[in-house]
């Protein structure tokens, strides 16, 4: 299938590792432009290098939950490329904890991370996509549809950040510009593979979680990045407002 890639221009954050680098991988495989962001510099540079270089991928290191940096991205797009058709929104995951040990202040912290910064992304690529119309895809987890054992300030947060993005795409509909969002559960991620290492027994945890996969076993980064970079393409032009698993078939909710 022709995912219609070609030349579309993308902002993808979280870009240097794990789901966001798999998905930016496979956009420029598919002919796509980007605009990569991540916190740490050096990881991000040689992303972008070993994406082809400015002629496929730049690079603009920030973190978006500081104000600022989503306008930063959008404009280093028009700039450099011409036009901006979107973007895939991938933001680390908060703290572990659960409700009763997370403070205030870890509250706050990851409403900024978590929430606000990807909300404030998302309406700043809304506003500047191109006229061809748009495509942003926020990645999100399986905590949209059921609570997460020790992943308290996620289960509280991305809920709430997919019901915004399911309002988002009630309200961009008209202008054509798409929202959706893809839950991942267990992907062998370096963010997961901390998750399972935090327990002390990160064997023991692995294998736990697998059982409860239907599929048994923890997805591929490339399994994850087909399905959002579908979503974000052309191919994917009628699916608006949609909150996708990629998890192997363990979310128990429809």
């Amino acid at each position: 299938m022709d995912l219609g890639l070609s030349d579309r221009v993308y902002v993808v954050t979280g870009a240097s590792r794990g789901l966001g680098r798999a998905c930016a991988e496979l956009l420029v495989a598919e002919g796509a432009r980007l605009v990569l962001c991540a916190r740490d510099d050096d990881e991000l540079n040689v992303t972008a290098a070993a994406l082809g270089g400015p002629e496929h991928a730049i690079a603009v290191s920030g973190d978006i939950g500081q104000p600022g940096i989503e306008t930063c991205l959008v404009a280093a797009a028009i700039a450099r490329y011409g036009r901006l058709d979107g973007g895939l929104i991938s933001v680390g995951g908060p703290p572990p904890g659960t409700v009763m040990d997370s403070d205030d202040g870890a509250w706050r912290m990851a409403f900024e991370q978590t929430f606000l910064g990807p909300l404030r992304m998302a309406r700043t690529i809304a506003k500047l996509a191109s006229r061809e119309g748009g495509s942003i895809v926020l990645v999100l987890s399986t905590s949209v549809k059921q609570p997460q054992d020790g992943l308290a300030l996620s289960n509280g947060l991305r809920p709430g950040l997919a019901m915004a993005a399911k309002s988002l795409a009630n309200e961009l509909g008209p202008r054509n510009v798409r929202v959706n969002g893809i839950l991942p559960a267990r992907i062998d991620t370096d963010r997961v593979r901390e998750l399972d290492a935090a327990s002390g027994r990160p064997e023991d945890i692995r294998r736990q979680h697998e059982a409860r996969i239907p599929l048994g076993r923890y997805g591929e980064p490339l399994e994850f990045a087909r399905p959002a970079v579908f979503l974000l393409s052309p191919a994917a032009s009628f699916v608006t407002g949609t909150m996708l698993a990629v998890d192997g078939g363990s979310s128990q909710g429809i």
